[in-house]
């Protein structure tokens, strides 16, 4: 199979090129003040979609939220110190929290936690190690709180205590010290295959938010909330919820809290869209913590295109909120714009294939766009499994494409090729770059990373990979503001990189895929492989 895919590319080179930039005129023009709203080609009804609403147990037609929901631009996600939910925070802005003390020039491992597996629940085989997307969280808690939790005595007492909170396929949350590698705690057990980040509460509260990627026998898929006090289980929902339309049932997305509002926001696999108010109550001086949740509402979706079988429902990737408005794609090549407060679709856009990398908003000129890309699953070429992969840029207001910037990419059934990653919305000294890995090109078990200028979506400079990449590429800056890239491939290598330049600066192998996407505290890097390790990573 590598021969043939050797020798068709070959013939394909000489007719085709492998990517091309299409760019598109704009039907309005969109500035500052604007509101979303579609416009020809981005209604609900241009891709068939319609709606049903379920509001604590009952069949609504309409609904309006009582206490309005709004992440107000320029606003903190968190006040806290670390990363709490999957790219950071409601904008999906980086996986990093602080700025390296100096210029890096090598990454060097520090420690190493072994991790385990878990039997699947159908079939033959096991969940092994941290798999996609598999970003831990990390959190510098404040000292009130440190002494509050069940953490062992002596990183109790630690000063500056950080912790990773990991939560693998093996069904174990684990609770790292990121200095030293050391556990902070018992691992806490809950016997599903974990795949996304989970998520912290942005408001400083003890409570972690899981969502199984999958089933287990008897066990099913659902959302979790776990007091972080003493590691207990507050909450649960979504197992398999006859409201579904999809069989299938997974909660790999990263969910999101509004603060003001107190409530959870958490898309499922099985294509509803889940909020509640949770009713928060937390004793800061004695740590006892509570919810009730309460006025659940629920919406669902479908498609003229989705079935069992083709273009399935359901939400894999992370959300975005802005304003009132998440922006969230589906696994039927659905990017939706949803007002949350209304539970209403504003706009839709076709992005063709399954979307497994969450959206990331940029404002550009005072106007808000989200990059975002495609797997290559639905619309690879039935005998030769090839595709052109898009990496849209789209305008947050209207949905309308911006430009698209295709790339030629290979397939295998299950492991799929073109990007699965989350990009890189760069800062400072690459405030001009969004960065995506694109698995499976150009050869099956190849990729590349390619920086594209956000105004024309250009190819700026390429990087080989050598393996393809599934791990979401994690930015980080130094005090002069000069950008650097780590990046992971699926043999194992990690690679630092001058992000302004796409060269190498240094590499580590780990000997297993690391598909996981990692984390970064200051200097300090986190990040599992499917070889059932978590390493710690010093950037110097």
């Amino acid at each position: 199979m590598m021969a043939l895919d050797t020798v068709v590319l070959f013939f394909l080179r000489i007719f085709r090129r492998f990517d091309k930039v299409y760019r598109y005129e704009a039907l309005e023009q969109t500035g500052p003040e604007d509101k979303p709203h579609p416009v020809k080609g981005t209604t609900q009804d241009d891709l068939g979609i319609e709606c049903n609403l379920e509001v604590n147990g009952k069949i609504q037609a309409e609904y309006q939220r009582l206490e309005t929901i709004a992440f107000q631009p320029g606003e903190d996600y968190t006040k806290m110190e670390g990363i709490v939910t999957f790219r950071g925070d409601n904008l999906r802005s980086g996986a990093a929290f602080g700025e390296l003390p100096s210029r890096p020039k090598k990454l060097e491992k520090k420690w190493s936690v072994s991790t385990g597996r878990l039997q699947k629940g159908y079939g033959k085989g096991y969940w092994t190690g941290s798999g996609w997307t598999g970003q831990p969280l990390i959190v510098r808690w404040t000292p009130e709180l440190r002494k509050l939790m069940n953490i062992y005595p002596h990183k109790k007492e630690k000063e500056g205590l950080t912790e990773a909170i990991y939560s693998t396929m093996d069904g174990n949350v684990y609770f790292i010290d990121i200095e030293d590698g050391e556990k902070t705690r018992d691992d806490l057990f809950v016997g599903l295959p974990f795949k996304g980040a989970g998520a912290l509460d942005p408001r400083g509260i003890p409570m972690l938010y899981l969502g199984p990627g999958d089933s287990c026998g008897d066990e099913p898929a659902r959302g979790f909330i776990y007091n972080l006090i003493n590691c207990k289980k507050l909450y649960e929902f979504g197992a398999n919820d006859p409201f579904a339309l999809r069989k299938f049932h997974g909660y790999d997305s990263s969910v999101l809290v509004a603060e003001a509002a107190d409530t959870l926001i958490a898309p499922g696999e099985n294509g509803i869209l889940y909020t509640m108010k949770l009713n928060t109550k937390f004793n800061r001086e004695t740590g006892e913590l509570s919810i009730d949740p309460s006025e659940t509402v629920k919406l669902r979706y479908k498609t003229y295109r989705s079935s069992e079988q083709n273009y399935w429902l359901g939400m894999e990737d992370s959300g975005v909120m802005w304003d009132n408005y998440l922006y969230i794609a589906d696994n039927g090549g659905n990017l939706m714009c949803i007002d949350i407060n209304t539970m209403k679709i504003i706009w839709a856009q076709d992005v063709v294939d399954d979307t497994n990398g969450s959206p990331v908003f940029s404002v550009e000129e005072g106007v808000p766009y989200l990059y975002i890309a495609t797997s290559l699953h639905w619309t690879a070429s039935p005998r030769l499994k090839l595709g052109d992969v898009p990496i849209f840029k789209i305008n947050a207001i209207t949905g309308e494409y911006v430009w698209k910037h295709t790339y030629l990419c290979n397939t295998v059934a299950g492991i799929s090729g073109g990007v699965q990653a989350t990009c890189v919305s760069g800062k400072h000294s690459i405030s001009d770059l969004v960065i995506f890995p694109v698995a499976r090109t150009p050869q099956v078990r190849a990729g590349i990373l390619v920086a594209l200028d956000k105004k024309t979506g250009e190819e700026v400079w390429r990087y080989h990979t050598g393996r393809y990449v599934w791990s979401s590429p994690v930015d980080i800056y130094d005090p002069d503001g000069n950008a650097y890239i780590v990046v992971c491939n699926s043999e194992g290598d990690m690679d630092l990189l001058d992000a302004r330049k796409g060269t190498l600066l240094s590499r580590l192998n780990f000997g297993a895929n690391i598909e996981a996407s990692p984390a970064v505290f200051n200097d300090m890097l986190v990040v599992g492989t499917r070889g059932q390790e978590i390493v710690g990573v010093k950037i110097s």
